[in-house]
């Protein structure tokens, strides 16, 4: 039995409870709803499972009402699920309960009016657990999405594909479901890594990654190709073929928020390789070399950072943060890059920049000039940058380099 708890979140997250705006607020509510659940977790984990239910079936009743089309609320539910779907999995419920709340998140699924519980689908089979409630689902569906796969005339869509297919992934059930996806004309990879994932658990790795990458799209190139690289970079890497991995898949499976956390993300994967060498290998394969400034730089590959400066590809201002935080222990490289900011600004680079930027350019690149005994040097290259043509809209910049030379070589008064 599902222990009685009173959840704080219900209170919060009722039926069209937010407004077209309400997407902020809505993410805070989901925040608290996880802190509540997790916390409930580990002393009634039970309980924490009927937590987690009762979220998933409160989400689109709460949340229909938002604009969606920034991705942030999307987003935050992807984020949320795939945090709570272990503790509703591993909740020791006997199986009268399972089964209740099978029924009850399968009609959450059915009412779902823009498929955010996806993650729920997708691993329908680990939280059914029980073998007959796993084989109950995939029979209740299996039908259903034959008829609908088997008509290559129209597209069909089912809601709780994934939840047949699932399910047949865990009850064992192999060969209907590689049967199943077979009757689709069109490959999604969000379907076919089920019939990858089948022949893995068979020990047909090799066979697994030719049905991968078999299931890359035709008709929309991109879609889903980071996806199918992890998942093949995984099993090479599993079965000790890690310089393959890295090869074929590992420099476009590398993922990160940032060029840095793609290049950390990437040296995680593999702790035994060149770190430096798999820098310069990103930059190689996905281009755009001003935009791994940061990446080198924090990685103390300073030449590689200056040659990224050099592009103009890298932000001015990020280049001018540079050049103060190194001007005390790389100096020569802090003069490097601020002169390389101010060259950036002048031809026009940087969103909407300041002269601010400009004055605390040459205050980094003389300072750090001056601990390397080149200020004539600086002096000597402010002073191109003072003569050259400029971008439109940035003749201010150059009068702040000229104030600046002023205050080191004074005009003499024309006689």
């Amino acid at each position: 039995m599902a222990s009685v708890r009173k959840w704080q979140f219900k209170t919060k997250l009722r039926a069209n409870a937010y407004g077209w705006r309400g997407s902020s607020l809505a993410i805070g509510r989901l925040k608290e709803a996880a802190v509540e659940i997790r916390s409930v977790a580990k002393s009634d984990p039970i309980a924490a499972g009927e937590g987690v239910v009762s979220l998933m079936e409160r989400i689109w009743p709460a949340f229909q009402g938002i604009d969606t089309s920034s991705g942030s609320l999307g987003a935050a539910v992807f984020r949320t699920l795939t945090e709570l779907i272990p503790i509703l999995t591993l909740a020791p419920a006997d199986h009268a309960t399972r089964r209740k709340w099978l029924e009850r998140l399968f009609e959450a699924v059915q009412n779902d009016g823009v498929e955010c519980l996806a993650p729920l689908e997708d691993r329908w089979g680990e939280i059914a657990q029980y073998p007959d409630l796993i084989n109950e689902y995939a029979d209740r569906m299996i039908e259903m999405v034959r008829r609908a796969w088997a008509d290559h005339q129209t597209f069909h869509h089912v809601i709780g594909a994934s939840i047949c297919l699932s399910c047949l992934l865990e009850g064992g059930r192999y060969d209907e479901l590689q049967e199943l996806l077979a009757t689709r004309r069109t490959k999604f990879w969000s379907w076919s890594r089920f019939g990858a994932e089948a022949l893995v658990r068979q020990g047909l790795w090799e066979a697994a990654i030719a049905y991968a990458e078999d299931a890359r799209s035709r008709t929309n190139p991109g879609v889903s190709e980071m996806s199918i690289d992890r998942f093949c970079e995984k099993l090479l890497i599993d079965h000790g073929r890690s310089d393959q991995a890295y090869r074929r898949y590992g420099l476009r499976a590398a993922s990160g928020a940032t060029n840095l956390s793609v290049y950390r993300s990437l040296v995680r994967t593999y702790p035994d390789r060149d770190s430096r060498r798999m820098l310069l290998d990103l930059m190689e394969t996905r281009g755009d070399k001003g935009k791994w400034f940061a990446a080198a730089k924090d990685s103390g590959f300073f030449d590689i950072a200056v040659e990224c400066a050099a592009t103009h590809g890298a932000d001015p201002s990020t280049l001018v943060r540079a050049a103060r935080d190194f001007c005390g222990k790389e100096p020569k490289f802090a003069a490097t890059v601020a002169l390389l900011a101010l060259s950036s600004l002048l031809a026009g680079g940087g969103y909407d920049p300041s002269v601010a930027e400009v004055d605390d350019a040459v205050k980094h690149l003389l300072a750090a000039s001056r601990q390397i005994g080149s200020v004539e040097w600086a002096l000597r290259e402010l002073s191109k940058l003072r003569e050259r043509q400029c971008a439109p809209g940035r003749v201010l910049f150059q009068h702040a380099i000229q104030a600046a030379l002023s205050r080191w070589h004074p005009v003499e008064p024309s006689v």
